[in-house]
């Protein structure tokens, strides 16, 4: 039965995680980034004196100001504005809020009435080529732990083209007995990726010795995450953050000489078109990387565009006088 409720929307918040988690089966990872987007909207709701605001009384006017305080008023702990795709997350959390009212029966605007920031060059994708990928990989001073452990991590993402939240996750007995013979061939490993979904990622033999070399470097080998905090002396805090990993990625691009912006994200899309500049095709791509539609994957067009036009001017007839 649809109901008006009278409870105000910043209470329903904690139940809308809940109902992410049991009934929709979301990530970890997705309903604490949720819980972080929401939290946003409900200072906006105390600032903007409304804490008390009901779903049925929600307007087209207050998801405007919203959007006005999202693009013009907030800043980051850094002391920036949130980019468009930023400002799009918040959007699309408040979105399956509004989602999660409809499917309770709750009265409230439908989440259509939020339409998502139109970003400037959305289809544009930041990656490296190989030479500039070796400037990088070759900065980490491997002579010492911190340095070995980066390295690992370096060849570990472009190996296998995982997510960071998929790569801190990992567990050193994962890839333990993988590593406990000579390594001369392309090593599988099973990871649970976005939306619990299984997948399989390859550790290419140069990339699967540099983490042999970290393990046997590891003074604690109880430790259970593969990827460790060298200053944590908390063992329930020794997983190395995603942050932690970010700030090291852009530290060694900067050294390298490479000064445009260079996330683990980066890494990945590298991944991807390194696979199809050598001829892999979209579909397996979209396999490797664990997209769960290849229209996903279609940002890579900036490849198999320039593939396409090579083939057309070699093969096709049109092109010969």
């Amino acid at each position: 039965m649809i109901t008006r409720s009278q409870k105000p929307i910043e209470e329903y918040i904690l139940p809308f995680l809940d109902y992410c988690e049991i009934e929709k089966g979301l990530s970890n990872n997705t309903q604490k980034n949720y819980n972080q987007y929401l939290n946003l909207f409900s200072n906006w709701l105390r600032k903007s004196g409304k804490r008390n605001l009901l779903p049925v009384q929600l307007t087209m006017k207050d998801i405007w100001d919203y959007r006005l305080y999202l693009a013009r008023k907030y800043k980051t702990p850094r002391g920036g504005y949130l980019s468009k795709r930023s400002q799009n997350y918040y959007l699309i959390a408040f979105r399956a809020l509004l989602d999660y009212f409809s499917d309770k029966d709750i009265i409230c605007l439908p989440s259509s009435k939020i339409k998502l920031a139109k970003e400037r060059d959305e289809n544009q994708i930041t990656f490296l080529e190989w030479p500039d990928l070796k400037k990088i990989f070759s900065i980490p001073d491997t002579s010492s732990f911190a340095g070995l452990r980066d390295r690992a991590i370096l060849e570990m993402f472009f190996s296998t083209g995982m997510r960071i939240s998929e790569l801190v996750s990992l567990d050193k007995d994962s890839v333990g007995p993988l590593l406990e013979k000579n390594i001369t061939q392309t090593l599988e490993l099973s990871i649970v990726g976005k939306g619990k979904r299984v997948r399989t990622v390859y550790i290419s033999p140069r990339a699967g010795q540099w983490i042999k070399k970290y393990l046997l470097a590891r003074v604690n080998k109880i430790v259970k995450p593969l990827f460790i905090n060298i200053h944590s002396k908390n063992p329930d805090a020794q997983r190395l953050s995603p942050r932690s990993i970010q700030i090291m990625i852009s530290r060694y691009a900067k050294l390298a000489g490479i000064f445009k912006k260079v996330t683990p994200h980066t890494l990945r899309h590298s991944y991807a078109t390194d696979l199809l500049t050598h001829g892999a095709d979209l579909r397996s791509v979209q396999e490797f990387l664990g997209h769960k539609n290849v229209a996903t994957t279609q940002i890579y067009t900036h490849v198999t565009n320039k593939r396409l036009r090579d083939i057309h001017e070699k093969f096709h007839g049109g092109n010969i006088d």
